[in-house]
């Protein structure tokens, strides 16, 4: 006899063909982002699967943990690419000139790959300076790349602490920025107001240079780099002026394309290396994606499952979770969201850490656990035991 049971408008349900259907091994590919402040892309992807697994042990998990040219740029592409080799260089300038650590990644070709949020991002700050901050150490990393034979970069461009149109990079790589009395100036973003000359004939020129953000600001005015992200990095509404005032008179010297979009990527770096070297700005989400092969993946896949600390209306302009979504609605194959905080109306399905553990503390608190708790449930909800 068929083991039968009914819905609520009194239909039989046949649950053995129900568990049949459920038992077909499926192809789930598993590609968060990291959740910044706790764990990386890779360990967020590896916690999601043992949560899956536990439910599902006949499912086929591919997991390709993903970035957009912030916080786990070099992580995401060191998975993606064989034969990539990571470099440490020692220490260099770190946004606050504290030393920090240095890293870059050697690719198949003389390709470097540096991330600007390894020496030089915001959270390496003692306290936050939105005039002063400096992308310095960024261009130590690239100067040990250069010398080590990399001929072209790819710069991922994220999570920077400074609003210095990557002048601190560049005078690091020779670039001469000198006030009014022939002196070099100082770091940091307010230091370009007092440019008088720029001298670009020592500075070092990669064959070419590809820009990877998730932002497409301008460098200027209101949706600018200063206005945008200068309180983040702890701009008052005065000194977002005067940033603002300075960016548009170094760019008045400098030249180049400052209404581009994503020019104002990272404090402006994303104009400051286009004008400096003729390089080339696109989606960070979408290079590793095509890079690691999860565009054509998410094809041939059963469902795609991704992530990240926060879910909410910024992840939908170029981030990892929204250039994902597309890919996968062009495919039609179904997606979900993991997220530490989800706070978008969404007819997706998704799951946030912190309804799961009662609380965003204790989220936070083992984040890992509570990553495995949703891979558990996406199982369960999504496809079915």
């Amino acid at each position: 006899m068929a083991d039968t049971r009914h819905d609520e408008h009194g239909r039989g349900i046949d649950r053995s063909a129900e568990s049949e259907r459920n038992a077909v091994p499926r192809t789930v590919i598993i590609a968060p982002d990291s959740f910044k402040g706790s764990l990386s892309a890779a360990e967020a992807a590896e916690a999601i699967a043992e949560g899956w697994r536990g439910v599902r042990p006949q499912d086929a998990l591919i997991l390709m943990p993903q970035a957009d040219g912030g916080e786990g740029t070099l992580d995401a592409i060191e998975a993606s690419v064989p034969g990539a080799v990571r470099h440490e260089v020692g220490t260099v300038t770190g946004p606050d000139g504290r030393p920090t650590p240095g890293a870059w990644l050697e690719l198949p070709g003389n390709v470097a790959v540096v991330e600007l949020a390894q020496p030089s991002g915001l959270p390496l700050m003692a306290t936050p300076d939105a005039m002063a901050a400096t992308t310095r150490g960024l261009g130590e990393v690239i100067g040990h790349a250069l010398d080590s034979g990399a001929r072209s970069l790819v710069i991922g461009l994220g999570g920077s602490a400074s609003t210095d149109a990557a002048s601190g990079a560049l005078m690091a790589l020779g670039l001469r920025l000198t006030d009014s009395h022939g002196q070099p100036i100082a770091d940091g973003g307010r230091a370009l107001a007092s440019v008088a000359s720029i001298d670009r004939s020592g500075l070092a020129v990669p064959d070419s240079v590809t820009l990877l953000t998730d932002v497409d600001a301008p460098l200027l005015g209101k949706h600018g780099a200063s206005a945008i992200f200068g309180p983040q990095k702890g701009a008052t509404a005065a000194q977002v002026t005067e940033l603002d005032a300075a960016l548009a008179h170094f760019a008045e010297l400098f030249g180049g394309d400052h209404t581009a979009a994503g020019a104002g990527a990272a404090g402006g770096a994303g104009w400051g290396f286009a004008t400096a070297w003729g390089a080339t700005i696109m989606s960070g989400a979408d290079y590793i994606a095509d890079l690691g092969g999860l565009t054509n993946a998410i094809r041939s896949a059963d469902l795609l499952l991704t992530g990240e600390g926060r879910f909410d209306s910024q992840s939908l302009g170029g981030k990892v979770v929204g250039q994902l979504l597309g890919t996968a609605t062009n495919a039609g194959v179904p997606v979900g969201v993991i997220a530490g905080q989800v706070s978008i109306e969404t007819e997706l399905w998704t799951s946030s850490l912190t309804e799961l553990a009662g609380s965003a503390q204790a989220a936070m608190g083992d984040p890992a656990h509570w990553l495995t708790q949703a891979g558990a449930r996406a199982a369960r909800e999504l496809v079915g035991v």
